[in-house]
């Protein structure tokens, strides 16, 4: 082979040199290494494939629609911008891209992973609240309400509407 190398000086072998070359199944096991490292310890259905990282010291991450059916739902893209939501960038997260993506935002299925600072979010859930308080609240005054030309049955304690209520959080399934 040397010989060959001789007269073929600053070119490649002819054949390359298989003694070099790293055992397959060491490379391998290497390989499952560095997979199982990256999911997190190993294979499991049960993974939150939006799970989000967690964001810098002040804002929220959040995914939000994207595209729908393919198409870039550019309407809504528009009112999340005017709200404070901006796409968080690939460079931030890289571990969350495959090598070479072409994409500068964190996109999966469709969705977006967008950032917000915290203190617009807080706001928006408060406002929320309010709302939803609001709604219980005029359902109650409709239900309690005597329409007009009504005798006033509902004053009888037997015709009242009995309303119970309670605020909490929803629970969230597990799959």
């Amino acid at each position: 082979m040397e010989e060959i190398e001789k007269r073929r000086p600053g070119r490649p072998p002819l054949r390359p040199d298989f003694t070099t070359e790293e055992d397959p199944r060491e490379r391998a096991a290497r390989r499952a290494a560095e997979i199982r490292e990256h999911l997190g310890g190993g294979f499991d259905d049960s993974i939150d494939e939006f799970k989000a990282p967690p964001p810098p010291p002040g804002w929220h991450y959040e995914w939000k629609r994207h595209t729908i059916v393919g198409w870039e739902d550019t309407t809504y893209q528009v009112e999340l911008r005017r709200l404070g939501w901006e796409p968080v960038p690939a460079s931030r997260h890289p571990e969350m891209m495959p090598p070479n993506a072409k994409s500068a935002n964190i996109e999966r299925k469709g969705m977006v992973l967008m950032e917000r600072p915290f203190e617009l979010v807080e706001e928006a859930r408060s406002i929320e609240r309010r709302r939803a308080i609001g709604q219980v609240r005029a359902k109650e005054a409709q239900l309690a309400g005597v329409p007009d030309g009504g005798l006033g049955h509902r004053d009888h304690p037997q015709a009242k509407p009995n309303i119970k209520k309670s605020f909490e959080a929803m629970p969230i399934p597990e799959k």
